[in-house]
């Protein structure tokens, strides 16, 4: 399969239909679930696809390690190589992985601000044309309501569509609440434009949309995450 047409199978559009085209520029996403469900596997996808596009993706990681999300965008690229048989799969390797910067923060020591001011300064100084932003590893429970305001104001300024991971636990609050938003990022909720949760259902793992923008949310979609690919199908 050559490129362009990997691209135009893709299940992503499938889920671009479901949110109205997509997340889109200035917007913030969540992929929600409890720990080990596959959120990062769904963010390296969602990335990997803007990259295949020609698109430019700074991925902030907030973990400890970041070895282990080049990892993840080796593992993920490599099942959608084989996948899909590929044609020229190296050569697209190559190219794609210089559209792609990994930044690591640690929540603690670091203020969202100096985040900004950092992702700023490699689009601008750096004169790398991000046109999105990936968020993994952040704690929901630190600071949620003013870092994610923060970031809605940063990504309308400079044109970017940002995708947050948050990871879901018992902790005093319930896992779900009314529409099934989950209880950690109900105060978060008005600057979330789109939330997706992700549930763990047999032998898949299946994508609820909680919140689309204004538009009523469509529920259950007809998408899944294959734990053995790591690949939505």
């Amino acid at each position: 399969m050559v490129k362009d047409e990997l691209i135009k199978r893709s299940p992503l559009r499938v889920l671009e239909q479901a949110i109205h085209g997509g997340l889109g520029k200035g917007y913030i996403g969540v992929l929600a679930s409890p720990k080990g469900v596959g959120k990062t596997a769904c963010l390296v996808h969602i990335a990997t696809d803007k990259l295949l596009q020609g698109r430019s993706v700074i991925h902030v990681s907030y973990s400890s390690r970041v070895d282990y999300i080049i990892n993840w965008y080796e593992d993920i690229y490599t099942e959608l190589a084989k996948k899909r048989k590929l044609e020229s799969a190296v050569d697209i390797h190559d190219e794609i992985v210089k559209n792609r910067v990994i930044m690591n923060f640690n929540q603690e020591g670091t203020r969202t601000e100096q985040v900004l001011r950092s992702l700023e300064a490699m689009i601008d100084f750096g004169k790398f044309p991000a046109e999105a932003i990936i968020v993994d590893g952040y704690d929901f429970t630190k600071s949620a309501v003013e870092d994610l305001a923060k970031f809605k104001v940063f990504a309308g300024k400079l044109g970017l569509e940002v995708w947050f991971s948050a990871s879901l636990k018992e902790n005093g609050v319930p896992m779900y609440g009314e529409g099934g938003m989950p209880g950690l990022l109900q105060d978060a909720a008005a600057a979330i434009d789109v939330l997706i949760t992700l549930h763990a259902v047999g032998d898949h793992v299946e994508l609820r949309v909680v919140k689309d923008k204004d538009h009523p949310a469509p529920g259950l979609l007809k998408l899944k995450l294959d734990p053995k690919t790591l690949l939505i199908m």
